[in-house]
């Protein structure tokens, strides 16, 4: 609990304090005097102000005691009286083009520091799974299109690009997002077996009908996990694992009739032993210590959100094989700055979706689920926080480009109009726009804290 409160502060401070920098560097090098510069709001706990100070400015630093958000206070005749002598370093009497880029210059911010630091993690390396695919879902895309388990995924493209080398299953996973959600057959290069011959896969990922980016859509297209040995681990107290006697380490090799390869396979079959009311005992041919036993295991049917499943209690399926992904200086900074303009143009492409009626309110996600991300990647390594960083960023900056009124880019709807008619808008229009702009920000708020709630509750 403490280390997931303690992620998600440093992440909101550093995300914000970069793009309110934004902000301030781009005004003070347009020569526009900035009063205060604010990271958080409310009561101030900390405050500063430089002795050095570039010429002209003399800016106030502070920190207030809520994190969420942040503020760069300029000199401006509309919120008080200004010296003759500063005018010409107020925000009101700049040149539309200033006001635009000291407005623009903090989502940018927010995509510099995320190309910059998905560089950063491409330079230094993460663990990974190797894109080794376990055997696919009864009924899915993939074994329709003939993946039976243990093929390596060498290259990956969707409908009507050039392959690409696959690092490992999370790239693998991405490629396969972005071909869902975008409504395109992705063509997969799999070698399996000694001789290393590859084949080529196309999984028709056009033909799906559900488009929500959870693990439903994985399950449906068939590629839920890498390949994983069918181990059982930690065996939980009054379970059906526990009940059968066995033991963390156990190899399982068959159930039934079933030959068993992978983990996932296994999982697979345990959960769908939970349609029928009274899930059947099966012998299960295990190895333990190098010795085969049989054991006979009644898994329990349970409602997991509405659906009926089985379960036995304990972990099934070891850790996957994993590969060290890494890239060197050029190759790193150019795939930091293709993945950010992924994610962008997703994150647009999935808003619009949802606008329309295409996809979910339910994927909205708050503080809450954000939170309880941070904690995760922070426990899992530096390089998984930076990813973590870095994706939060890249939407922190397209949320704040959105033509909304409060946010940065309602701000450059306003200069655009100025641009088009010659005249700014007028105040009556502002002060309307900016209540529904407040509404539109608040109404999705609120919506991402009840997903965030109904999802921890079940």
């Amino acid at each position: 609990m403490l280390m997931t409160l303690l992620a998600f502060v440093v992440a909101l401070g550093v995300l914000i304090a970069i793009h309110e920098w934004g902000h301030y560097r781009m005004a003070v090098a347009r020569g526009v005097k900035v009063l205060r510069f604010s990271v958080g709001f409310g009561k101030t706990i900390a405050r500063f102000k430089p002795k050095k100070q570039r010429p002209g400015q003399d800016t106030e630093f502070v920190v207030g005691a809520i994190p969420f958000g942040g503020y760069v206070k300029m000199l401006d005749e509309r919120e008080g009286e200004v010296a003759e002598a500063d005018r010409p370093m107020a925000f009101n009497t700049q040149p539309l083009s200033t006001r635009a880029l000291i407005v623009a210059a903090g989502p940018v911010a927010n995509l510099v520091l995320a190309v910059l630091l998905y560089a950063l993690v491409n330079w230094v390396g993460v663990d990974e799974p190797r894109a080794v695919l376990s055997p696919p879902v009864a009924g899915s895309l993939a074994q329709a299109a003939g993946l039976q388990g243990g093929e390596l995924v060498r290259a990956a493209a969707l409908d009507g690009d050039e392959l690409e080398p696959i690092a490992s299953f999370e790239t693998l996973r991405w490629v396969l997002t972005r071909g869902a959600l975008d409504g395109q057959d992705v063509l997969l290069q799999v070698a399996r077996g000694g001789d290393g011959s590859a084949r080529e896969v196309r999984l028709p990922l056009s033909t799906l009908e559900r488009k929500d980016p959870d693990a439903q859509l994985f399950r449906a297209i068939g590629l839920v996990s890498p390949l994983t040995e069918p181990v059982i681990g930690e065996v939980m107290a009054g379970g059906a694992a526990a009940r059968a006697g066995l033991q963390a380490g156990d190899r399982v090799v068959r159930v039934g009739a079933m030959a068993v390869a992978d983990g996932q396979q296994l999982r697979e079959w345990i959960r769908a032993t939970g349609r029928a009311s009274a899930p059947a005992a099966t012998d299960w041919h295990i190895v333990r210590a190098g010795e085969t036993r049989t054991v006979r295991v009644q898994p329990d049917a349970v409602d997991d959100k509405g659906t009926r499943i089985g379960r036995i209690g304990a972990l099934v399926g070891s850790a996957p094989a994993m590969v060290t992904v890494r890239q060197g200086p050029v190759q790193g900074l150019w795939s930091g700055v293709v993945r950010v303009w992924e994610v962008s143009t997703l994150s647009l492409r999935l808003l619009g979706r949802m606008l329309v009626g295409e996809l979910s309110l339910k994927n909205l996600s708050g503080p809450i689920a954000i939170a309880d991300y941070a904690g995760k990647s922070a426990a899992l390594g530096l390089t998984y926080y930076l990813g973590f960083l870095a994706f939060i960023s890249v939407s922190l900056g397209v949320l704040n480009l959105l033509p909304v009124p409060v946010l940065d880019g309602g701000h450059l709807m306003y200069y655009l109009w100025e641009a088009v008619t010659g005249k700014p808008v007028e105040g009556v229009w502002l002060e309307r726009l900016q209540y529904v702009g407040m509404f539109l920000l608040l109404s999705m708020m609120a919506i991402a804290m009840f997903n965030d709630i109904t999802q921890r509750l079940g």
